[in-house]
């Protein structure tokens, strides 16, 4: 198959895309609800921006998407480790890179000619977010099953630790997302890639 042709974007990576999208608003929005029944910092969520309508609702929609985040991430992990793409999308990956490409895309002189081919900045909030999903999964395990999960929970340094690790975790992964539709914004096309694939 030539270049021309061949996906963009496999569908396996557009399915787990999108899933990942689902997965990540409602948890977001039930989130917000269930972080509003009990704050440490001073502020809430408006509660037209949450989800679930009282605490017991938002855990519940909270622990749906938890199980879709992680089934699919885990799948979205797998396939990309599988067929080689984790290796060749990402890497290589270095500081120097990342400035370099931060630096030329503040000045608008960084090109997106090829939507096959990630930029530094791209592999590397790419690859923070695989990590932060992780964080998200094992922080959200200590506060769901603190008692059953002992060394987890002492390895992320006490359930108070742990739940503000999922905070700024998902707080990280909104700061993400808010700046990937931004992007998506200023380059409409990768939108329509990861729809169609091509």
């Amino acid at each position: 198959m030539s270049d021309d042709t061949r996906p963009i974007h496999p569908v396996w990576l557009r399915v787990t895309h999108w899933l990942n999208a689902l997965a990540v608003v409602i948890m977001t929005m039930s989130g917000w609800r269930i972080y509003n029944a009990a704050p440490f910092f001073d502020f809430k969520s408006a509660k037209a921006m949450t989800l679930g309508g009282w605490l017991g609702g938002a855990i519940q929609w909270h622990f749906a998407a938890m199980w879709l985040l992680a089934a699919n991430g885990l799948v979205y992990l797998l396939c990309n480790a599988g067929s080689g793409r984790l290796w060749t999308k990402f890497f290589p990956l270095s500081p120097r890179a990342i400035v370099a490409d931060l630096l030329a895309a503040l000045r608008g002189h960084l090109s997106h000619a090829d939507p096959r081919e990630y930029n530094a900045v791209q592999r590397a909030a790419y690859l923070f977010v695989m990590v932060d999903a992780v964080l998200l999964v094992l922080s959200g395990l200590v506060l769901w099953k603190s008692v059953q999960l002992p060394l987890l929970r002492e390895l992320l340094g006490g359930y108070e630790a742990a739940r503000r690790a999922h905070f700024f975790a998902m707080a990280a992964l909104v700061a993400f997302a808010a700046v990937h539709l931004a992007m998506v914004a200023l380059v409409p096309r990768t939108l329509l890639t990861m729809i169609r694939g091509r």
